[in-house]
């Protein structure tokens, strides 16, 4: 079989799993008694190992196996859930990662897991001698127990009509690895033998490999015993199979008369509501489908995006009513069509968030501190191209919070904390935007610690700082090469980090802003936009020029008179609502030549924002609201200052998006 045209999805499946098991062990770290959270690992962990086998990948099969050993004798009461079991299961699923990554690479799936398979081995024959000796003592067996009425009627009319019935015991060879597998191929041959009637366990246990190595049927054939039994042992990984003719004399003992009930021939779909367990499940109403392929389908709605605006500015030119009734037609298909694509590229948040269990425990002992975290509104959408960026500055703020604000247990205690301390990672949508806010109740920023580190480094002077908010103090961790930390460590302390969380943000059209209180813990929370693709703006004029402007930037449009700027500390600035807000002229920053409205006396202003920060943009008209594509300027304009990028409007024409984040210091 050709096995290559299934690795995606084995690799993706594989990265499921790891992560189920993941956040699996660290609620068992919380709960060690809960048996139904191990059956919930041992599950993913045996799924992994069969694909793993079916794909050939002996070492992940491997080590899968030996840790599903480990998990069994949990779930069987024979070992107990201790730090140094759950330390050995953590380090053979960082292993398994690091397997399914270099496959995930092109690599061949090769390691050495010798040292982690000895290391489980020796945790699962630890288990105590008692134990053992029972185990050994009482081999596994498989009872079908009693048959109810509508089993016995079937058996006793199928002897009535020539066929015989057995109880068929299985039993699959030690270490077999694909007994879902062996026995999915068994019924097989029974389907085609004859009919049958029960099975134990039952054909679900058996799907999710939920028994030892040993099953057990009812079944109703023309076969003979021998002629059945070889027909089993014909699949490979079966030991033996030894078929026993069912008593229905013991069957019907002290009945008086049998039960009257009539069914069809055996041979038929008798029992197919009540008897037949092999019945299958419904089928999933979900497909995997690759991000490229979405991509693909977004771009090309994009270029259908900008032809209705082509059409939209066609019909108006022309005022034919029926253009104009087709074209709103199609302006509304094309919008819900728009809404469909754009939640087909929608992803929780929760495929992020859910890596950051694991590290906060692991850093939490690196730094000697007792740490929780929790989670909040994991279900909250994201694009998908969002998705793929923020997991990195998402970890930085996370270990900050970890490494600069949480204290010491010790310090903690002194100050009248818990000994644990809290770090809270929190998703939520308000409207076109999603916050993500880290929050803890550590120590805080200390606002002398980082003025005098900025002034140190030159980053403000004495006098500057003197005159700073909290809120401004707080934004100085941004700056490049910026730390407090007093020794370097692997965790922090080489002023890398939070510059790049900032810029890494911006990049993607957000915001992030810090509040904090000394001793009381700090915030900081990052504004996103929920796609990057299709973007509303507000189209104004710059002369003959048009540009865009993000409308979630955008506060208000206003028109003011020239008398009303006034200048502060060398900036133009104007007295929008009781608050001075710094003017900017877009002509100076676009190097576009003035014209004729320099002689009038009103001025045409946008009020945008950036976080808690405003700035008036001074434009010469306002032409209106548009749904646009946002396209990128390529490798040669790469950097353009106050540009994020371009779009065609609707008559070919380029247009300008303006980056307001840039405007704004």
């Amino acid at each position: 079989m050709e096995m290559s045209q299934y690795l995606e999805i084995f690799i993706e499946e594989s990265k499921e799993h790891l992560q189920a098991c993941n956040e699996k062990l660290m609620e068992l770290e919380k709960n060690p008694g809960d048996l139904t959270i191990v059956n919930d690992i041992f599950r993913s962990a045996h799924t992994l190992k069969g694909m793993s086998a079916t794909m050939g990948y002996e070492d992940l099969a491997s080590l899968t196996h030996q840790m599903e050993n480990v998990l069994d004798a949990i779930r069987n009461e024979k070992n107990m859930v201790t730090p140094d079991l759950l330390d050995a299961v953590f380090a053979s699923l960082d292993l398994l990662e690091d397997i399914v990554f270099s496959i995930a690479d092109g690599g061949d799936g090769k390691k050495d897991v010798t040292g982690v398979v000895a290391r489980l081995k020796a945790i699962e024959e630890g288990k105590n001698e008692a134990a053992a000796a029972v185990e050994s003592a009482v081999p596994p067996q498989q009872s079908l127990g009693a048959y109810d009425d509508f089993q016995k009627t079937i058996i006793r009319q199928s002897l009535d009509q020539d066929f015989q019935a057995f109880e068929l015991s299985v039993t699959l060879r030690e270490g077999c690895l694909l007994k879902a597998v062996r026995a999915f191929m068994v019924f097989e041959i029974l389907d085609q033998a004859g009919e049958v009637i029960k099975s134990a366990p039952s054909v679900d246990q058996l799907e999710e490999e939920n028994f030892d190595h040993e099953f057990t049927v009812a079944i109703v054939t023309k076969l003979s015993k021998e002629e059945l039994e070889s027909r089993v042992l014909k699949v490979s990984e079966i030991e033996r199979a030894i078929a026993e003719p069912i008593k229905i004399e013991s069957m019907f003992a002290g009945e008086v008369g049998p039960p009257g009930v009539q069914v069809q021939s055996p041979a038929g779909p008798a029992a197919s509501d009540e008897a037949n367990e092999t019945k299958p499940k419904a089928a999933s109403k979900t497909i995997r489908v690759n991000i490229d392929r979405l991509d693909v389908l977004m771009n090309l709605f994009e270029e259908l995006v900008i032809d209705r605006g082509r059409l939209e500015t066609i019909s108006s030119d022309l005022k034919n009513a029926e253009l104009q009734e087709t074209v709103e037609r199609m302006t509304r298909i094309s919008g819900d069509l728009q809404s469909i694509i754009l939640n087909m590229r929608m992803v929780p948040v929760e495929t992020v968030f859910n890596r950051f269990p694991r590290m906060v425990r692991q850093l939490a002992k690196d730094l000697n501190k007792k740490i929780e975290l929790k989670v909040i509104g994991a279900e909250t959408e994201l694009d998908r191209t969002v998705i793929d960026e923020i997991g990195d500055p998402l970890v930085h703020l996370i270990r900050n919070s970890m490494d600069h604000g949480i204290e010491a247990p010790e310090a903690r205690i002194q100050s009248g904390k818990p000994e644990t301390g809290t770090v809270e990672l929190k998703a939520y949508h308000s409207g076109n935007h999603v916050f993500i806010e880290v929050s803890d109740d550590g120590a805080g920023i200390s606002r002398e610690k980082v003025l005098s580190r900025a002034i140190a480094r030159g980053i403000v002077s004495e006098q500057d700082a003197a005159e700073m908010t909290d809120r401004e103090i707080n934004s100085l961790i941004f700056a490049p090469g910026f730390s407090t930390a007093e020794q370097i460590s692997d965790i922090s302390g080489r002023g890398v980090g939070l510059d790049v969380v900032k810029s890494a943000i911006e990049s993607l059209g957000g915001s992030v802003t810090v509040d904090s209180e000394e001793g009381r813990g700090s915030l900081f929370s990052v504004q996103l936009p929920l796609t990057l693709s299709i973007i509303s703006v507000l189209m104004v004029e710059l002369e003959a020029e048009k540009y865009a402007i993000p409308i979630s930037s955008v506060i208000e449009t206003a028109v003011i008179r020239k008398d009303e700027i006034m200048h502060a500390h060398n900036q133009k600035v104007i007295d929008f609502r009781g608050k001075i807000v710094p003017l900017v002229y877009l002509n100076s920053i676009f190097d576009v030549p003035a014209g004729s409205g320099e002689d009038s006396e009103y001025l045409s202003m946008v009020v945008v924002k950036k976080g808690d920060k405003l700035a008036g943009l001074a434009v010469d008209s306002f032409i209106g609201q548009l749904e646009v594509v946002l396209k990128p300027l390529g490798s040669y304009l790469n950097g353009v200052f106050a540009i994020s990028g371009a779009t065609i409007l609707g008559n070919g024409e380029v247009a300008l998006i303006v980056d307001c984040n840039a405007l704004i210091k």
